[in-house]
């Protein structure tokens, strides 16, 4: 589908990591000169804060004990594709934003765990950045992925995934080992039918593998480093993917298939700078060819 004003979506669950590859490619927009217009996925979450523990307890109540975030229906998924199709098309559309802490709540006026009100985007953008949990999501009524010109998965492998969601949520949200299990449980069948299908819509994946043993997530003391672990790329379409100068550039790198390039986690950062600065260049370039 050709999109005059890109839009560029990286998809993942909660614990996957997409903060750290938003950093990256947030340092391709200012390398390059590009003013984004970046989205969170908690921005188009349903309910605030009190409002989803209500849910939840309602649900509980009615025998439902698999409500989450990572479902349509907790969820303004309409509302999404519709900012994905507006401003590929116009290079308009609203947001808002979910504030997360106090230190957001000074910066936004509005108290931790509410929205801020819907605004329209900030005029003149040269793409649309949006992280979150569905930016290829496809249910029985949306197609958020159809409207994105690069989706960029990030998948670690579940065992670290998990491992990562428990040290954070803990950390920084002061919940305990018992309280993040019960939510990975109840998400699970969200995870299975929303979450994981994206990755197979997706342009490009990035999956982390530890190369340290995680068999045991819920023990683990802590976070396998990035030179604990091996970083697996895959294409979906290898076509004009020159394969050559990646594994020059990635030393200790390999392809163990065809569309697949495998090179140390350390090197993810370079890694995201030399796969996604050309395809970010070509999107911007398409966009001037249709002014």
């Amino acid at each position: 589908m050709s999109i005059r004003n890109p839009v560029i979506a990286i998809t993942g669950s909660s614990g996957a990591g997409t903060t750290s590859v938003t950093r990256s490619f947030q340092h391709i927009f200012r390398r390059e000169r590009l003013n984004a217009a970046i989205i969170e996925g908690d921005s188009f979450h349903r309910y605030d804060r009190e409002g989803m523990r209500q849910q939840m307890a309602e649900r509980a109540l009615a025998g439902d004990h698999h409500f989450s975030h990572f479902g349509p229906e907790a969820n303004l998924l309409s509302e999404l594709e519709g900012l994905f199709r507006d401003y590929g098309e116009t290079g308009r559309g609203k947001s808002r934003h979910y504030v997360h802490d106090e230190d957001e709540a000074l910066r936004y006026g509005a108290p931790p765990g509410t929205f801020t009100d819907w605004a329209e985007l900030p005029a003149g953008t040269d793409l649309l950045f949006y992280e979150g949990l569905h930016g290829a999501v496809t249910t029985d009524t949306v197609d958020v992925g159809r409207h994105v010109d690069l989706c960029v998965g990030v998948v670690p492998i579940i065992n670290l995934e998990w491992i990562q969601k428990l040290h954070r949520d803990k950390a920084q949200r002061g919940y305990s080992t018992e309280a993040v299990m019960d939510t990975i449980l109840r998400r699970m069948p969200d995870y299975i039918n929303y979450i994981c299908p994206q990755f197979s819509r997706t342009h490009v994946n990035f999956q982390r593998v530890p190369t340290v043993d995680t068999s045991n997530p819920f023990i683990a003391q802590d976070i396998p480093t990035q030179d604990e672990s091996m970083l697996v790329i895959r294409f979906a379409n290898p076509r004009g993917i020159d394969f050559s100068y990646l594994l020059s550039m990635l030393h200790d790198s390999f392809m163990s298939r065809p569309n697949i390039i495998v090179c140390p986690g350390g090197k993810m950062g370079l890694a995201m700078q030399i796969v996604f600065t050309p395809m970010i260049l070509q999107l911007m370039d398409r966009k001037r060819r249709h002014r």
